[in-house]
């Protein structure tokens, strides 16, 4: 098992730290390790973007999710260690006051790995968050979870889009999808969001290579699938990917010729003591349920050594058919 570091998780919204790393932080909490938790965004529009009946309980709902927000972190041993004021959906144009700000809460905390969901189009913070965790890549380990895609025109949860090498398939116990189940319950104001998201399976992975300037993956993005819609809903992000994209990768751009000469890569690519420690924490003995490649096939690998995805473990079939009806009844959620 892994030695106890402390870790930080950065949040874009109130809820992304149970949706894609819910699982493994209970596993790596259970191995001795303290997780924080930095929330990068309010996890709620900015007042403008809502309906005018609603804007003025605007600082109302940002409470509520920071509310939320604490009573996840207890039901899954997580702390805050900070609520950014920034609004959902904004964080790509605050990414230069946001970096200071992650590494006071990395120096606070005496962080020693950083976790933060993937780049794969479920949410433009989520995106920015990854932008964000690539800037402090040599300084500290960064580990990113997918959380949702819609690669293949279908809906995934908790998979990667793309394979990049390195992914690990995290599979819970009952008691682990239990209580992932219940700190999820936690954010009762996203509950039309969040019937998507399994509580099964997790997948984790060194941060890849990316390129901030482009769509993660072809074709239509999660982000993108109601973009059909002829009103500005306020639950529907509209921001054209192109901007999108253009403003995540020119910053990831200049962040990474100041990085430059500054940070040192590992010889030869290989990866340091703390990632292996960290693959280490998922291993387990026969008795328990650990990694598996599909379900009940132990860690069955494919020709190329990445875990195999579980037939059927991400979820298509209800989440996708049921995407427009979701809408019709204005199940949408309050979207980040």
């Amino acid at each position: 098992m892994m030695r106890a570091p402390r870790i930080l998780i950065l949040a874009p919204h109130p809820d992304d730290e149970t949706v894609a790393c819910g699982i493994a932080a209970m596993r790596t909490r259970a191995a001795g390790s303290r997780i924080f938790v930095l929330y990068l965004t309010t996890g709620v529009p900015e007042a403008g973007a809502l309906w005018p009946w609603q804007r003025l309980g605007h600082l109302a709902r940002v409470r509520r999710r920071r509310e939320e927000a604490q009573l996840a972190a207890a039901a899954l041993g997580l702390a805050p260690a900070g609520f950014r004021d920034t609004p959902s959906r904004q964080l790509r144009l605050d990414l230069d006051r946001a970096v200071p700000e992650i590494a006071a809460a990395i120096a606070t905390c005496s962080a020693e790995a950083l976790w933060v969901p993937a780049f794969e189009g479920g949410h433009q913070d989520h995106d920015a968050a990854n932008a964000l965790a690539a800037s402090f890549v040599g300084r500290l380990p960064v580990w990113e979870f997918a959380a949702y895609n819609f690669s293949g025109a279908r809906v995934h949860s908790n998979r990667f889009a793309i394979e990049r090498g390195g992914e690990m398939a995290i599979e819970a116990t009952a008691a682990e999808a239990q209580q992932k189940r219940a700190a999820l319950a936690c954010y009762a104001s996203e509950r039309g969001n969040l019937g998507y998201i399994g509580v099964e399976r997790e997948a984790c992975r060194p941060l890849a290579a990316h390129d901030y300037g482009a769509p993660p993956h072809p074709g239509r993005l999660f982000r993108e699938r109601f973009h059909w819609v002829p009103f500005r809903h306020p639950r529907i992000d509209f921001a054209p990917s192109a901007e999108v994209y253009r403003d995540i990768g020119s910053w990831a751009s200049a962040a990474k010729s100041l990085q430059t000469g500054m940070l040192g890569d590992r010889p030869g690519g290989e990866p340091g003591q703390p990632e292996r420690e960290f693959a280490r924490a998922f291993d387990q003995t026969e008795r328990e349920p650990g990694l598996t490649g599909q379900p009940g096939k132990g860690s069955e690998r494919d020709q190329h050594g990445l875990l195999r995805p579980p037939p059927g473990g991400d979820c298509e079939g209800g989440a996708a058919r049921g995407e427009r009806e979701a809408f019709e009844q204005d199940r949408l959620g309050e979207t980040g």
